[in-house]
Formats: C-alpha cells, structure tokens, sequence
C-alpha cells in the first residue's frame, strides 16, 4: 500500500472486476481564492466530464501557524475560498470533492510549494491537475509543470487567466 494514499479509499486500491473497468482517477481543481478560479474550475470540469472522472477542488489556504490545526476540507475557510467555484459546478451539473492545501512557512526554494501542492493531487490519487497561469507565487501553472516534470507527474493543464476588461463608470446627465 502506498503511504501517500489515504487508507480511508480503499476503493483506490481495489481491483475491478472482470469485464469492469478501474475506477476513474480524479481531475484536481486548484483554487486560490482568486479572480483566476473561475476559468481554472470551467477548464477543470470539462476534463473531469470528458474523462467520465469526480473533481477534486484544492484549496490553497495560508501558512498555518506554528502548532496551529490545519482546516479541515469542510470547514468555513475552505469553503469562502470554493463559493466562487461551486455556481460553475452547480451549472455543468458536476460533483466535486474539497481538499485542502496550506502554503509552506518559510523560504523553501522555487519549487517547495509546488511540490507540496503536487503531493496533495498525490495523496487523493489524481492524474491530471488544472492550475491558473497567473497564480500565486511558486504556484503559477509553469512552476507545477515544472515540479510534475521533475516529478514525474501528474499531468498539469494550464488555464488562462481572466481577461482585462476596464472598468467604466457610468455617466449621469445632470
């Protein structure tokens, strides 16, 4: 059994039958409570639809502090961070599972966050992940590919951000 698993899935591990195919692996969602969530969840729900697969939403929280309990994934900060996704999903008619993620305390390196972030998609046993172009720092689509890549996976796609648009005020004639 693999230790980066969760022993609450067996279903993970399990077998299928003869004549059944294997369980779908999960498309991951990651959502940084950001304008950038909104095509990042769309591009996320379209692969888990054409995959047949669940979707998992990552939220990315701050550091936790030190001795601090971390969220759990149905807790309050993880869902103000999911509502902007959830109206998306609720339209495409997909369900979805939260996780949560915390940034890394401290300096660690270019890619300390994103592996982190690469051994929750890991954990929950995801083969394909969807990160924003424009995320966080150390968290931006090019910095996880690059981490899959030393890694040796999971498939990250790339979304692209929300696009400009000015603002206008409106004019009143007085």
């Amino acid at each position: 059994m693999s230790s980066l698993r969760p022993p609450c899935s067996p279903a993970a591990n399990a077998v299928p039958a003869p004549g059944r195919s294997r369980p779908r692996r999960p498309v991951a969602a990651v959502l940084a409570d950001r304008l950038d969530d909104v095509p990042v969840v769309e591009a996320a729900a379209r692969l888990a639809a054409a995959r047949g697969a669940p979707l998992l939403l990552i939220a990315v929280l701050p550091p936790l502090p030190p001795r601090a309990v971390a969220a759990p994934p149905d807790g309050v900060t993880v869902r103000a961070v999911l509502g902007r996704a959830l109206p998306h999903l609720a339209r495409v008619g997909i369900g979805y599972e939260p996780a949560v993620y915390h940034r890394p305390a401290g300096r660690g390196g270019r890619l300390c966050a994103a592996r982190s972030l690469l051994d929750v998609a890991i954990a929950h046993g995801c083969s394909r992940m969807v990160v924003s172009r424009s995320g966080p720092a150390g968290l931006d689509a090019n910095t996880v590919m690059e981490a899959a890549a030393i890694r040796g996976g999971p498939f990250v796609h790339a979304a692209p951000p929300v696009p400009w648009a000015p603002l206008t005020a409106t004019r009143s004639s007085v």
